[in-house]
């Protein structure tokens, strides 16, 4: 993973607990975005590539969601509100008033949710490889069911047994397209949390308020995406007033493993929903 020049970590104490932010500095004027990633990823997995196209446009803020790497740990079940509530509250421990919240897959949900809990706070949303809902089908139900069966068995299962799990469920999978570092740091999630994240995803739901978006928006679509169907990320374009809808090269994971195109349509993005707040608000 390419970390941008001058990128360094901060730890801020936020009403959750201590958080680990990447801070990576941006031109003098520029916005800031927050990065918030995908389930069962960290911030550096998912994003690492694109740090360096990211900070030619924007302040970066990134850290680890609830339960993911070095993510704040609770034992209260896991709430993709609550993951919401992080980032405003990290932004604020770092001075910043108003933000671009980047999501991808999981992240979009949580991005989305900042703008729904947070609307104040937020000047922008760029939404990766995402959907207003993900739990519809009974394919994707009956894994729901199942995540939230492993996730109160993670709650009573002793962390060698957790381990094992995590490396047979999951990180095995990951070996020919994640870095070394990235299959260590997911060796730091708290499996039973990650589990309920999974749960938690399956059966959010945005499509019914969605539609009251009112910043400027990017939804970037991997073309290949065959995790969140390409169709369900162009109808979460559709719902949002003035959205823009962004075909990219890649599947699911286009910013790790398409990197190279993914990143600087991802800045680009950034740059254009941040020209649409200079200029005033929604294109037409």
């Amino acid at each position: 993973m390419s970390v941008a020049p001058g990128g360094h970590l901060r730890t801020v104490d936020i009403p959750a607990g201590r958080v680990s932010v990447r801070d990576i500095e941006g031109p003098t004027g520029a916005p800031t975005v927050v990065l918030i990633h995908g389930w069962t990823a960290t911030a550096d997995s998912n994003f690492g590539r694109c740090y360096g196209a990211l900070s030619a446009h924007a302040r970066v803020l990134a850290f680890d969601q609830r339960g993911h790497g070095s993510g704040v740990r609770t034992r209260r079940p896991f709430r993709l509100s609550d993951c919401a509530d992080d980032v405003a509250d990290v932004a604020t421990a770092l001075g910043v008033d108003r933000f671009i919240p980047v999501g991808y897959s999981m992240g979009g949900a949580i991005a989305q949710l900042v703008w729904r809990r947070h609307a104040h706070r937020v000047s922008g949303l760029v939404l990766c490889a995402t959907a207003a809902e993900f739990g519809t089908r009974p394919a994707a139900t009956a894994r729901t069911v199942g995540l939230g069966g492993l996730a109160a068995l993670a709650r009573v299962t002793p962390p060698p047994a957790q381990r094992w799990i995590s490396g047979r469920a999951y990180l095995d999978r990951k070996q020919g397209y994640w870095e070394p570092s990235a299959i260590e740091s997911a060796t730091r999630h708290d499996w039973r949390m990650v589990l309920e994240a999974g749960a938690a995803l399956g059966t959010f739901r945005s499509d019914w308020w969605i539609g009251r978006v009112d910043v400027p928006t990017a939804v970037l679509i991997p073309d290949e995406d065959h995790i969140v169907a390409p169709v369900r990320q162009r109808r979460l374009a559709a719902a949002i007033p003035g959205a823009v809808a962004i075909p990219t090269p890649g599947n699911h994971l286009a910013a790790v493993t398409s990197a190279t195109t993914f990143a600087p349509a991802l800045a680009a993005a950034v740059a254009m929903v941040n020209g649409r707040v200079g200029a005033g608000g929604m294109a037409s």
